[in-house]
C-alpha cells in the first residue's frame, strides 16, 4: 500500500460516502454503555470531516451528547461487482447540538420531511454537527487509519 496523506485518504472515503445513505451514530450513554442509532447520511457528497444529522432535542441520543460529545460513526458500502466487500468506514469525533434554524437550512434535504413533517420548523428539531477527528477504513483493496 502506498502511503497517502490525510487529505488523500479523506478524498477516498468522501467518494465512497456518496453512495452510503445511512450511518450508525454511536454515543456514550449515561450508564457508560455504547448506544448506536441509524441516522440518514443524506449522501453528503462534499464530505470534509463534518457530518450533519437531524434528530429530536429530547431524544436519548441528544441527551447522551450533551453529557459526552465524543461519538463514533460507522458506515458500510455495498459489495463491489468484482466480489470484493464494500468499504467499511469508522469515524471518531466530537458532536455539537445545533439549534439555529438558519444552520438547519444549509443541510436540509426534502427527503427528511418523511421524519420531520414541518421541515426546519418542526417543533423540537435539532441538528447534530459531528466533526470527525480520526478515521479508519478498509475496502478489500485499500485501507487507511488517519487523523483528520
Amino acid at each position: 500500500m502506498v502511503d497517502k496523506t490525510a487529505k488523500e485518504h479523506l478524498a477516498h472515503i468522501a467518494e465512497a460516502m456518496k453512495d452510503i445513505d445511512f450511518v450508525m451514530l454511536n454515543t456514550h450513554t449515561r450508564a457508560g454503555q455504547i448506544g448506536a442509532r441509524p441516522m440518514s447520511n443524506n449522501r453528503q457528497v462534499d464530505y470534509d470531516g463534518d457530518s450533519y444529522y437531524f434528530t429530536w432535542a429530547d431524544s436519548l441520543m441528544a441527551k447522551d451528547i450533551e453529557k459526552n460529545p465524543k461519538v463514533g460513526l460507522s458506515l458500510q458500502g455495498a459489495p463491489k461487482e468484482s466480489g470484493a466487500p464494500g468499504i467499511f468506514i469508522a469515524l471518531e469525533g466530537d458532536a455539537e447540538i445545533v439549534r439555529d434554524k438558519a444552520e438547519f437550512e444549509k443541510h436540509w434535504v426534502k427527503d427528511l420531511e418523511r421524519w420531520f413533517e414541518d421541515g426546519t420548523d418542526t417543533e423540537g428539531l435539532v441538528m447534530l454537527h459531528v466533526h470527525a477527528t480520526r478515521c479508519a477504513y478498509w475496502d478489500g483493496e485499500d485501507e487507511g487509519d488517519f487523523v483528520i
